[in-house]
Order: C-alpha cells, then structure tokens, then sequence
C-alpha cells in the first residue's frame, strides 16, 4: 500500500546500474532510505539535491526498502543570489546533510525536528548573507538534540545571535561547534565538507 509524506533529501547515493539509494528525513518516520529507480528517466536528479523538500510516495508499509513511486518538489524558488552566494549555500547544504545523516539515525517520528530543518532550509534559500547560516544552524540542532550551548561555554554567543565576522573566528567557532557534537553524539563523525566550508568563507 502506497502512503504519501513530506522528506528533507539528505543524500543520494548510487545502488546498483538501475537503483540509488535516497536517505531521507521524513515527517511521518523520521529517518528513511529509499529506493529510487530510474534516475533521469522518470525521476529528476536535481529534484533529489541535498537539504529539498520533497514529497513522496511509496509502499512505506514493505518489509523491504521502500521505493518511491512518485516524488515532488516542495522547495520554494529563493531569492536570486549571486554566484559566489550559490556556491556558499551549495557547500552548507552539502555540509547539514552530512551532519544530520550522522546525527538522526533512527525511523522515528519527530515532527518538531522535521519544522525545524525545513524552516531551515527554506532560511537559507532567502538569505542573502549565508556566511555563519551554519554555526547558527548547528547551535539550534543542539538545542532541539537536547544538548544546548550552556551560558558559560566558549560558545554561548551563538545563542545571543552574535555571530563571527572573519574567517579565522568562523573556522575556530565551526570547530568548537564539532568538537561540541562529539562531545554528546556516539555517532558523529566530521563531514568530508568541513575542511572545504572553513575555506568558503572570507
């Protein structure tokens, strides 16, 4: 039986020569992979990009991996940036997914956790100024994780909204922020897009 659900893509990953892999965060099961057939035939590449919102149907009720019959975009058009603007935002959607691909793990129901990264992700698409979209974003993940930023750590001005203007205290707050993660999550590990989003932004 085919049911419908909103997802956050986190990433897509190739199977076999017919299939991909589709990790997804969805608002009715919380983490799920998916099987996704055809890819450029009868499913769009771009509609699968790291940090879309899609909806999709699928047989949800399968013993087996589900596979998506149908997907749609949700993804509102942002404001037009420029280049380098896109290729910031590119790098930190790249560097969310992997984030969150490492943190939520398990199918489980969190509809406030899903609000939240959508929120997000429709945030990123309208600012114009993305250069510390990240650390702010990883400062309310912990906060929804259940671990925030206490008043007397180094990283407490994140929760004031006072955000860093040079590239070295975005470099050295971006790894206090990862070292705080693997402080509290078993399985984090750092994503392979650190080292390039530390170089991103002057």
């Amino acid at each position: 039986m085919y049911s419908t659900t909103d997802a956050i893509v986190l990433s897509l990953q190739p199977h076999t020569d017919r299939a991909h892999i589709l990790h997804a965060y969805t608002r009715a099961s919380g983490r799920i992979n998916y099987k996704v057939f055809g890819l450029g035939k009868h499913h769009a590449a771009g509609l699968y990009s790291p940090l879309s919102i899609i909806q999709i149907t699928a047989n949800h009720t399968s013993a087996q991996m589900p596979t998506i019959k149908e997907a749609v975009s949700l993804s509102a058009n942002g404001r037009q940036s420029s280049i380098d603007a896109t290729i910031y935002k590119q790098t930190i959607r790249l560097f969310i997914c992997e984030v969150l691909y490492h943190v939520l793990r398990h199918p489980m129901q969190d509809e406030p956790m899903f609000d939240f990264i959508a929120e997000a992700a429709q945030m990123l698409d309208q600012t114009e100024e993305p250069q510390n979209f990240h650390l702010q974003f990883l400062s309310g993940l912990a906060a929804k994780l259940g671990f925030a930023i206490p008043e007397d750590h180094s990283l407490s001005s994140l929760t004031r909204e006072i955000y860093p203007q040079t590239r070295s205290e975005r470099r050295e707050q971006l790894r206090a922020l990862c070292a705080y993660f693997a402080e509290h999550v078993e399985t984090w590990e750092d994503p392979k897009s650190l080292d390039i989003l530390m170089e991103v932004f002057d």
